[in-house]
């Protein structure tokens, strides 16, 4: 009975065939997803330049960027009364006051300016200015203090005095080059920031 039924022709050539259209699709589907996560990969590697993102990067170095001037300083209150030229006799109030200050100088970074063309970033800077200037009102203290009933002391004439102060003080520190080293840090603060996110065929140009 074995003998009667019909025998399965063998077609070897046909089974090589399939193996061979089946190792092509496997190369074939390799190759694709390694070109795939290659390309996601290069992809994630290549930074976006853009302006917006660089400016929001330079808002995160504000204290960076700027230069701190401290000092301590002594300075004399002095005012009398006077009718027509000739100081009235006891009306002359004084007094000696020595502080400490605090003068901070940089750059504005919502003024900073970034353009990007291709892999070109050049940053334009404002000028440095003076950014805030602070006296520490716990170290104030007041010596050789003289008033008079017939001209006693104002709130007025501790403002003004504090604001002469403020300038004589803020006027020594731009002699004293100030600003010029507050844009210098603040051009090598930025220069550093800037350098380490953009790729390394960017060129950073700043001014």
């Amino acid at each position: 009975m074995n003998d009667m039924m019909p025998k399965e022709r063998i077609r070897p050539f046909k089974t090589v065939k399939y193996v061979l259209v089946g190792i092509v699709l496997c190369i074939l589907v390799g190759a694709a997803g390694f070109l795939g996560g290659r390309h996601a990969a290069q992809t994630e590697k290549a930074p976006q330049l853009s302006a917006v993102v660089l400016e929001n990067r330079l808002a995160e170095i504000s204290e960076l960027a700027s230069v701190t001037y401290t000092y301590t300083n002594m300075a004399q209150f002095e005012n009398s009364s006077d009718f027509y030229g000739v100081t009235i006799p006891f009306t002359t109030k004084r007094f000696i006051l020595t502080y400490d200050g605090t003068i901070k100088a940089g750059i504005d970074l919502t003024k900073v300016r970034i353009d990007v063309s291709g892999n070109d970033v050049t940053v334009v800077l404002p000028e440095a200015e003076i950014l805030s200037h602070e006296i520490d009102e716990e170290s104030v203290e007041i010596f050789d203090e003289k008033t008079s009933i017939f001209n006693p002391f104002t709130v007025e004439d501790f403002t003004a005095f504090q604001a002469e102060q403020k300038r004589d003080m803020a006027e020594k520190a731009l002699q004293r080059g100030l600003l010029e080293e507050a844009g210098e840090k603040a051009e090598n603060s930025i220069r550093l920031l800037l350098s380490a996110a953009l790729p390394e065929n960017a060129v950073l140009t700043i001014r």
